[in-house]
């Protein structure tokens, strides 16, 4: 038989999926899953789909022989312990120069530690982010590559196809970085995700509990919003969801939907990088923080027994709304968040960088995220040109143009999250993005008194506005004898 260009191991939906996808680029592939009804499944998925060029295996073995040398293996199995699992059952057969990508949601730093260990064997290693789901892992994802740059250069012929393509600005991959940085970058990308999907819940709560408006109206009012600033996959799949009609009874099917909120762990990973890092990013904290209430739900139903029996309700008071203004606000208010949740979510790819010596280009990630991914947003580009202006920018809220538009949304801003609140509606992501607006943009903040009480009772020091120098009083003594 003639070897392959390239193996796959792992075939759940994802892996089937990319196999599928570079067969279809005519790449030969070989694929090899542990439970072998998978490889039969995908053998005949790849029959019906057109005759591609597609073999599978049932023993690891024959399935690493069937690639040609320089062998490049991807794995999609589940991240932690399948992986070293997998790489154990491969590496068995594989030679010197050959190379192993990991392509699941995996913590950066078991990325790192493997490509030392299989380096130990001569083989190359690399951690691959990849976005968009099931769909795009078939018709084109966004691919972040990062480790070992001769181990990129052995298969970036078949990414660049592979990946998703964007008219104006090419297929959505790029060589990430060294180390782990493929994976970290998919990891704070997951983050943002999360801040995004969170934005839009609550524009989503604001519209539907105090405006009142109907899945009719909403699907409206997203596909409408789906063609101007907010254009993205989040926005346009939302407009989708408030059509569906429940196949199992009457209405909609997104009413019938528990409200409760599934989790992986990418999230959470971004949030503790957030601390390690001290790199604010309420944004994303807040969405995680809903998800974790999101699961008290019966908590939650016992709570609302205690609370609506002393009069409160779930909505606090009706509000009379002009539906159309509120709809134009709330918009405004959700792109103005979601300025707040990306800034957030450079920055933390950018302190990443700095502490590991990846030299992550900023601009170039928005870029392959543009097409594939989750978080796909014509809004994207205007990220990509902040970076292409200045490379060095500390924040894209100090960006001209979008200082700018955040300027002319700030009124409406608030004036949702006000509503929200005095209605009882909970929008942690869109009041700890004003908030974290409000911060940045202040010179002075209290956080001098908290300073002057940290050094109060444990001596912290402080500095002076007026002065260079660190300095400490007696801050009890001198007190104590001024209420004498």
């Amino acid at each position: 038989m003639v070897q392959t260009r390239i193996g796959l191991a792992g075939l759940a939906v994802m892996g089937q999926n990319l196999a599928l996808n570079i067969a279809e680029k005519g790449f030969p592939i070989s694929v090899y899953n542990r439970t072998t009804s998978k490889v039969d499944e995908t053998v005949e998925r790849a029959k019906q789909e057109g005759n591609l060029p597609l073999y599978g295996f049932h023993d690891p073995e024959s399935f690493v022989h069937s690639i040609q040398k320089p062998r490049v293996i991807i794995m999609l199995v589940k991240a932690g312990s399948p992986v070293d699992q997998t790489i154990k059952t491969l590496s068995v057969y594989m030679e010197k120069g050959d190379c192993i990508i990991d392509g699941g949601n995996e913590w950066y730093e078991n990325t790192e530690r493997r490509q030392k260990a299989v380096a130990e064997l001569g083989l190359l290693y690399l951690g691959m982010g990849v976005s968009g789901g099931e769909e795009g892992a078939r018709y084109g994802p966004s691919l972040m590559p990062g480790g070992s740059f001769e181990a990129y250069k052995h298969i970036e012929d078949i990414l660049l196809k592979v990946a998703a393509q964007v008219p104006d600005s090419g297929p959505c991959v790029t060589y990430v970085g060294k180390g782990g940085s493929g994976n970290f970058v998919k990891m704070i990308h997951n983050g943002i995700e999360y801040g995004d999907m969170q934005l839009i819940a609550e524009a989503y709560d604001v519209l539907k509990s105090v405006g009142k408006l109907s899945n009719e109206e909403l699907q409206q009012v997203f596909s409408e919003w789906n063609k101007g600033e907010l254009l993205s996959f989040l926005i346009e799949i939302t407009a989708d969801i408030f059509g569906i009609k429940d196949d199992k009874g009457d209405g909609y099917l997104v009413d019938k939907v528990l409200d409760k909120t599934g989790m992986k762990g990418t999230g959470k990973w971004t949030v503790q990088q957030a601390a390690d890092l001290s790199v604010a990013a309420p944004t994303i904290e807040s969405s995680l923080d809903a998800r974790f209430l999101s699961g008290l739900k019966e908590e939650r139903v016992e709570a609302a027994k205690v609370f609506r029996s002393s009069g409160i309700g779930d909505v606090l008071a009706e509000q009379t709304v002009d539906k159309k203004k509120l709809i134009d606000d709330v918009r405004q208010a959700l792109y103005a968040s979601k300025i707040c949740s990306y800034a957030q979510g450079m920055n933390l790819i950018r302190a990443k960088s700095i502490e590991k010596g990846w030299d992550l280009k900023l601009g170039e990630l928005t870029r392959i995220w543009k097409g594939g991914c989750i978080i796909r947003a014509i809004f994207l580009d205007r990220i990509k040109k902040a970076y292409d202006r200045n490379p060095d920018l500390a924040n894209v809220l100090v960006d001209p143009e979008f200082a700018k538009e955040i300027i002319e949304r700030q009124s409406a801003w608030r004036r949702v999250v006000c509503l929200a609140i005095n209605s009882g509606i909970s929008t942690p992501g869109m009041s700890s993005s004003l908030a974290y607006f409000d911060t940045y943009r202040r010179e002075r903040l209290p956080a001098n008194l908290v300073q002057a009480q940290r050094d109060y009772f444990g001596a912290h020091t402080y500095e002076r506005v007026d002065m260079s120098g660190s300095f400490h009083t007696e801050w009890f003594k001198i007190a104590k004898q001024s209420k004498i």
